[in-house]
């Protein structure tokens, strides 16, 4: 059974996605990475129990709308995104598969609305991205003045897609049919070629992040179970005691380490099935 195309309308514009409809089975929704899309958890789906299941482009990313211009792309905007898609579906609760940028806004939802989610499964990545208190004013300068120059850049365009595999291969090491799978559904034809659909926009660094201690805050109220898989090597934004301590601010969680790279659901997908296949269909880990 293959997954559909689907587009959900939302009150800011229309959120694309791929659902395989599995009537009366656990109700999933999947959140990629950033600069992914909902083809990131294409290869995890035949080694996957019997799911209802919505593999989410969040917005400007994927199929999805971009975000009109005064909107920020901000994780509470991705929650948002997240709880549109949800009540279009008629989901009440829901569990959330999330992969990096997606394990993140899985996190905050988890914390914004306990009562919509009914457990996390998260890949590579525990918590939104933090930044030192003394750092704040220049990460803000920072955020400003690459936006205020983005609108003056040309799209890169590549000659043909075989090109654009092998830029996101660069920026991402993964198996090329996988980078492949995100290239075919994250770019779009113009001429003399082809490129992102993504909004320019997500490449600006936010101009505000969390404190530490306030994703640890946000961490700690997470009601739900909590499953996740992390690659044996650390990455280096998320070092290994870093992301053991926020894997400990989480009230009831459980974790898996397996060989692999950030893109392991991708590379590995029998093997990070095995390990949240059964936790997404509702059965306890061991």
């Amino acid at each position: 059974m293959s997954p559909r195309e689907t587009v959900l309308p939302t009150p800011w514009g229309e959120l694309a996605g791929l659902r395989l409809e599995r009537p009366g089975a656990p109700r999933v929704v999947a959140l990629h990475g950033w600069l992914d899309n909902a083809a990131s958890f294409l290869p995890l789906l035949p080694h996957l129990p019997e799911l209802d299941l919505l593999l989410l482009d969040l917005p400007g990313h994927g199929r999805s709308a971009h975000l009109p211009l005064a909107a920020d792309y901000r994780l509470d905007t991705y929650v948002h995104a997240v709880l549109d898609a949800a009540d279009a579906l008629g989901w009440e609760r829901f569990a959330v598969l999330g992969h990096s940028m997606g394990a993140a806004v899985a996190c905050v939802l988890a914390a914004a609305v306990p009562a919509r989610v009914e457990r996390l499964a998260l890949v590579e990545n525990v918590g939104p991205l933090a930044e030192a208190v003394e750092a704040t004013a220049a990460r803000l300068r920072q955020g400003v003045a690459a936006l205020r120059v983005l609108a003056g850049k040309a799209l890169r365009v590549f000659p043909d897609l075989e090109v654009a595999v092998r830029a996101r291969l660069q920026a991402s090491p993964m198996e090329e049919a996988n980078a492949r799978l995100l290239v075919e559904r994250g770019t779009r034809a113009v001429a003399g070629g082809y490129t992102w659909r993504s909004d320019p926009r997500l490449t600006v660094p936010a101009p505000f992040r969390l404190a530490e201690e306030q994703v640890v805050a946000l961490l700690a109220s997470v009601e739900c179970p909590v499953h996740v898989v992390y690659a044996r090597q650390a990455q280096p934004y998320f070092p290994e005691a870093l992301r053991q301590a926020r894997l400990a601010a989480l009230p009831a969680a459980t974790l898996t380490v397996l060989d692999g790279g950030h893109h392991l659901h991708m590379d590995r997908p029998a093997e990070v099935a095995a390990a949240l296949g059964g936790f997404l269909a509702g059965s306890a880990r061991a």
